[in-house]
């Protein structure tokens, strides 16, 4: 029997247009030398033809600067230990020395007027200049036409030609944002029951604070449980004991399957509550030391905001026994105003991504301050807005972006360089901004290249990754693996001969096509930058819960991951960092890079004793599955993984692997799963907090 479930048929499907839609032998043979400033995207999406000249956009000009490549030096000294201004950030004054001229900044602020635009603010020390305008009014000013695509089902507008502003002053301007339009969105994933298709059902908060055992009545760290037999056949009846003559008659085939057993009790998720994953990370020792993230900022960048933000973060953190959120270690910042519609970020899906940011980044480090930047949108220019706004502003040091745009490989180089130009700022001043590295793999693009996203792949940026966490089901600990989710269809409705193989999700990286390997990362394969940098929890099939409004009632949710928790999980531990060595460490992938062996906890391939395998049985023999027979499927040669079985009833059990990542792959050192490892307590403080 074969049956391509429907969960991981819609995956496939997704999976194999991105493959058709972004076909590109040449591309990811080797760093792409861009030749013009129209996006890739643009070149391999349906035209839908030009955008209405009267629609409204806004537009960033960035102006070049003085002097770019010593610039560019200067930023990397201030990365090198080896170097006399090694962490002496740049203040105002002195990034003032590379910026445009007042007569620039005049003269380009005047075309744009010029052309019927309206100025609606100057970076500080005249980096950049915001307009706002009519399409035709900018796509006049740049000289290029601006056109609606179609791109994977997505809509999004792009010049057709190289945009330049009108003018000698065209000279002046490094690139213009906002022409190219593309949305972020939040990178969270949610675990599933295979049998409904379904997330586990959300609890009532009134309910869980009513229960004696208050989260544990619905949540468990037992992850794996000890192996056991399942015995199927045609019929999708299950037997005891595993032994394929206690069913005399039965028809043919018959399978008998054994191995370690995921979520062993149907009544709780398997999830990881705040203590439990501070103890994972070796935070407790770091606390009695004091080390909480008091006096630190977290910055935490999202779209719209939600009305309910504080009162459900509260609602948790009173379920968990942590400091609530008060005026003092708590506010919400909106740089370009709060939303018309104040549900914005509960209709488009960001009011989940907030409230996990919120609740895992104070879960982590519970004496720092917490900033919420809500941007006004959720395209590209309105959120490099918001990074200016957040440097500009210095609102914290460590800031957590649990979204991307793109992947590397279609963006386009207005995109790429607008924003590592804001990102090297932001590094010029010791603000260390963290990406999310994606949820997909590969993308189906394969190694190396794989789907390092935008701007995760900013060199100025650091990227992080993710890995499952998993206890050992024949003794105690846990440990984690690179976040690489795989199913096995066995028992579907009825035995499936063989069984299936499908990839669910796990932590985007790879090498970068466009930007080249920065100086730190000397011992990293390829000639691209390498994606990610660190990694933290992420498989949302040893995730964690939260406190969300739906409806206007607050509900307990379970099995939330995604690289989505693994951005704020580091965010809150670089800011511990940052305490810890009583002055600002800059970016984080850069003093990472440069640690030694133990000093971050390598993650890797880890493969269980007590892995599914099974035979099956026919009427004319039988074929034995091996653990790595079960998992090659779509996946290739699978090695280094741990497996389990689970079971949503006698009519459908899978096998789950984790630590299979597509064709990324986990290896001793760096990778493109989890980039150096993850951090573990004082351990990692200490050898950063430098």
């Amino acid at each position: 029997m074969i049956r391509l479930s429907k969960i991981f048929a819609s995956l496939l499907a997704s999976l194999l247009l991105s493959i058709a839609l972004l076909t590109a032998p040449a591309a990811v043979a080797q760093r792409v030398a861009k030749p013009n400033n129209v996006p890739d995207a643009a070149r391999q999406a349906r035209d839908l033809g030009p955008i209405d000249p009267a629609s409204e956009i806004n537009i960033t000009v960035q102006l070049k600067l003085q002097d770019q490549d010593a610039f560019h030096k200067v930023v990397d000294a201030l990365y090198d230990p080896a170097s006399p201004t090694f962490h002496h950030w740049l203040t105002d004054d002195q990034l003032q020395k590379y910026a445009p001229s007042q007569e620039q900044v005049k003269a380009v602020r005047q075309e744009l007027e010029n052309h019927g635009l309206t100025i609606l603010s100057t970076g500080k020390n005249g980096f950049s200049i915001r307009a706002h305008g009519a399409a035709g009014s900018v796509a006049s000013a740049f000289n290029t036409h601006i056109h609606q695509f179609q791109n994977n089902g997505k809509v999004f507008r792009a010049n057709v030609e190289t945009p330049r502003l009108s003018g000698a002053v065209g000279d002046y301007v490094e690139g213009v944002v906002g022409i190219e339009s593309h949305d972020a969105h939040p990178l969270l994933s949610r675990a599933v029951n295979a049998a409904t298709h379904l997330p586990p059902a959300p609890v009532a908060l009134a309910k869980v604070q009513s229960s004696s055992d208050g989260l544990g009545a619905y949540i468990t760290d037992q992850i794996l449980s000890a192996p056991q037999t399942f015995t199927f056949d045609t019929t999708g009846v299950s037997v005891t004991n595993g032994v394929c003559t206690t069913t005399p008659g039965a028809p043919y085939p018959i399978g008998v399957f054994s191995g370690n057993v995921y979520g062993a009790n149907p009544a709780l998720t398997p999830d990881y509550s705040p203590s439990q994953l501070q103890e994972i990370y070796g935070l407790p020792a770091a606390y009695n030391r004091g080390l909480d993230g008091a006096g630190q900022t977290i910055v935490l960048l999202e779209g719209y905001g939600y009305p309910t933000i504080e009162a459900d973060a509260n609602a948790f953190f009173s379920l968990t026994g942590l400091p609530l959120l008060t005026p003092a270690n708590f506010s919400i910042v909106y740089p370009e105003g709060q939303p018309v519609d104040p549900n914005a970020g509960v209709l488009t899906g960001w009011d989940v991504e907030i409230a996990l940011d919120v609740q895992w980044s104070h879960s982590i480090a519970p004496g720092a301050k917490i900033v919420v930047v809500a941007a006004a949108g959720q395209d590209n220019e309105t959120f490099q807005n918001a990074i200016t706004y957040i440097t500009d502003n210095h609102l914290g040091n460590s800031v957590s972006d649990s979204w991307e745009e793109d992947t590397d490989l279609v963006s386009g180089p207005q995109e790429e360089q607008s924003y590592d130009r804001v990102l090297e700022i932001a590094a010029a001043r010791g603000i260390s901004f963290q990406f999310s590295s994606g949820d997909s793999g590969d993308g189906g693009l394969g190694a190396p290249i794989g789907a390092p996203g935008v701007p995760s792949n900013s060199p100025h940026a650091t990227a992080v990754g993710g890995t499952s966490i998993v206890n050992n089901p024949n003794g105690s600990g846990f440990e984690a693996l690179g976040w690489g989710t795989s199913f096995a269809e066995l028992n579907v409705g009825g035995l499936v001969d063989p069984p299936e193989t499908f990839f669910y999700g796990g932590a985007g990286g790879g090498e970068s096509v466009y930007f080249p390997k920065p100086f730190w990362q000397r011992g990293v394969p390829g000639t691209g930058r390498g994606v990610p940098d660190v990694s933290a929890l992420a498989d949302p099939y040893t995730g964690v819960p939260i406190v969300v409004t739906q409806g206007g009632v607050q509900y307990l949710e379970t099995g939330w991951g995604g690289t989505s928790l693994a951005s704020p999980i580091f965010t809150a531990i670089w800011a511990i960092a940052n305490q810890k060595a009583g002055h600002p460490l800059g970016q984080a992938a850069p003093a990472i890079a440069f640690l030694q062996p133990g000093d971050v906890v390598d993650v890797l391939p880890l493969t269980s004793s007590t892995n599914v395998t099974g035979t099956i049985f026919t009427g004319t023999g039988s074929t034995y599955y091996s653990a790595a027979n079960l998992f090659s499927g779509v996946l290739g040669d699978a090695t280094g993984f741990t497996s389990a079985m689970v079971s949503y009833g006698s009519a459908e059990t899978l096998g789950i692997s984790f630590g299979l990542d597509s064709s990324l792959t986990v290896t001793p050192g760096w990778d493109n799963v989890t980039g150096y490892g993850t951090p573990h307590g004082l351990t990692f403080l200490n050898a950063v907090a430098k």
